[in-house]
């Protein structure tokens, strides 16, 4: 193995146990200790990640340097996470969502729009880039096209930022001049 594909994978494992740690205390609410490692551990095992020696070891340090990154906080007996951690998972989860094809695309138009004010920019720029995650086109800044049901991802972002107000689904029958659209989509 070359020593970019052995530090990607050191990389790789690195982002796997930080997952793991952060879903364990965001599953538990707060997590002492010593039930983190054990928890932590087991799932580790199970996934193959790190060999069977020094685990509780990696696992402090990682929990360790979270602290330090600000994703977790330790109060001397417990782990919580912090905002910035939640926010961290938010991506991770968000990464690891798939929105369904259906194999026949219904010839519908799911066009997403939002206007959130400039007080909360940082919501604005995440949900343009988790729009772009998904797959979505963007029509313009604030409007997106998908050309399948992509309902639930809206809603989860609705109550994750608190924007229900601000986003607007709608399902549309025709769109003027689809055809880049429908290639763009693959559904020439």
């Amino acid at each position: 193995m070359g020593k970019l594909e052995e530090n990607s994978l050191k990389r790789r494992k690195k982002n796997d146990l930080q997952k793991i740690i952060l879903e364990t205390v965001a599953d538990v609410g707060i997590l002492s200790v010593a039930l983190l490692a054990p928890n932590v551990i087991g799932a580790l095992g199970k996934l193959g990640l790190m060999p069977h020696r020094r685990q509780g070891e990696s696992v402090s340090s990682s929990a360790s340097k979270m602290v330090k990154n600000g994703l977790l906080k330790y109060n001397g007996k417990f782990y919580e996470l912090t905002e910035r951690g939640k926010e961290k998972l938010r991506l991770w989860r968000f990464n690891n969502f798939s929105l369904n094809k259906p194999k026949k695309w219904d010839g519908k138009w799911r066009v997403i729009t939002f206007d959130v004010p400039d007080k909360k920019r940082k919501v604005r720029d995440k949900i343009r880039y988790l729009f772009k995650l998904a797959g979505l086109y963007p029509l313009q800044e604030s409007l997106w096209v998908y050309p399948y049901d992509c309902e639930d991802i809206i809603a989860l972002l609705k109550t994750e930022y608190g924007v229900g107000k601000n986003l607007l689904y709608l399902i549309v029958e025709e769109l003027e001049n689809d055809r880049h659209l429908r290639s763009e989509f693959g559904l020439v």
